[in-house]
C-alpha cells in the first residue's frame, strides 16, 4: 500500500503551522510534506517530527520573491548564484530533517528570454545543485505544474521534465509526478506514470478539477494506487490538496483506502 505524506502548506490551515504535524500524526500520517519551512528554525522543525515520530518526505528550496508571484528561478539566466545560495539555505533543513527530497522550482519564464535560454539556465543550476546535494544523499525534484494554477510556469509536461533529467545527468535528480497537475495538461495517468516510473521520485494526489480530496472528481486514484504498487513505487504520496472542509473530517478516502487493503 502507498504511503501517504500530509501537506501542511494545504492541510490542516484550521491551526497554525507547528501545530500541523501533531494534527497529521493524530490522522495516523507517518510524514509530511509543505512547501517552505523557512520562517521557523531547522531544530524547531525537527524537534515536532521526532516529538509525533515523522518523516519529512519533502520541502522545496526556497523559491525568490514568493509574494510578488516568483514561483522559483532555476529557469532565471542572470540568477545563478541566488539559486545556488537557495540551495545553501535549504541544506540545513534537510540535514537537521532527515529530509531526503527538495524541490527545485523552475519559476516563470522570464520577459524578454527565450524557451532555450531558460532551458540551457536550468540545465546548468539543476546539475549544479544536485552534485552539492547528492554527497549528503539528498534527491533533487522538479515538477511540471499545470498552466491554469500557474500561468507562465516553465514546466508543464512529463516528458519535457524527463527530459530535462536527461541532459542533467545526475543520478539524484528526479521528476515529481503530481497527478493534479498531470491530468490537467495531458490526462492517460497510467500510462504516463508507467512509461516514466524509473525516473520519478515523489508522487503528489488532488482531486480534479477542484483540488479538494482525491475522492472527489475525474481521477480514479484507488486505480492508481493499485498501480503504484503493482510498479513497485516506494516513495512517497504527498497529499498535497486544498481540504474541501475540516481536514480531519475529509480523510474518509484514506481511512476506506486504508481498510480496504487490510481486508
Amino acid at each position: 500500500m502507498p504511503r501517504f505524506a500530509a501537506n501542511l502548506s494545504l492541510m490542516y490551515n484550521e491551526v497554525p503551522f507547528l501545530e500541523r504535524f501533531a494534527a497529521a500524526a493524530a490522522d495516523g500520517f507517518e510524514a509530511v510534506e509543505y512547501l517552505f519551512p523557512y520562517e521557523h528554525p531547522h531544530e524547531v522543525i525537527a524537534a515536532r517530527l521526532q516529538s509525533h515520530n515523522l518523516t519529512q518526505a519533502l520541502f522545496n528550496l526556497p523559491p525568490g520573491d514568493w509574494a510578488a508571484g516568483e514561483r522559483g528561478m532555476a529557469c532565471h539566466p542572470g540568477r545563478e548564484a541566488e539559486f545556488a545560495r537557495s540551495v545553501q539555505q535549504a541544506l540545513p533543513y534537510a540535514l537537521a530533517t532527515g529530509c531526503r527530497s527538495l524541490h527545485a522550482m523552475a519559476g516563470l519564464l522570464p520577459q524578454g528570454v527565450s524557451p532555450a535560454q531558460a532551458r540551457a539556465t536550468y540545465v546548468a543550476n539543476l546539475r549544479a545543485a544536485a552534485r552539492v546535494l547528492g554527497p549528503h544523499g539528498i534527491t533533487l525534484l522538479i515538477e511540471p505544474i499545470n498552466t491554469r494554477n500557474m500561468p507562465g510556469y516553465f514546466l508543464n509536461f512529463q516528458q519535457q521534465a524527463h527530459d530535462v533529467v536527461s541532459d542533467v545527468g545526475e543520478a539524484n535528480l528526479k521528476v515529481q509526478m503530481d497527478f493534479y497537475h498531470c491530468q490537467i495538461m495531458e490526462g492517460d495517468l497510467a500510462r504516463r506514470l508507467e512509461k516514466h516510473i524509473a525516473g520519478v521520485g515523489h508522487v503528489q494526489v488532488a482531486g480534479v478539477p477542484d483540488r479538494h480530496e482525491p475522492d472527489t472528481g475525474e481521477v480514479a486514484y484507488r486505480y492508481l494506487f493499485d498501480r503504484l504498487d503493482a510498479l513497485g513505487y516506494t516513495g512517497w504520496v504527498g497529499c498535497e490538496y486544498i481540504p474541501a472542509g475540516a481536514t480531519s473530517a475529509g480523510l474518509g478516502w484514506l481511512r476506506e483506502y486504508r481498510r480496504s487493503k487490510k481486508a
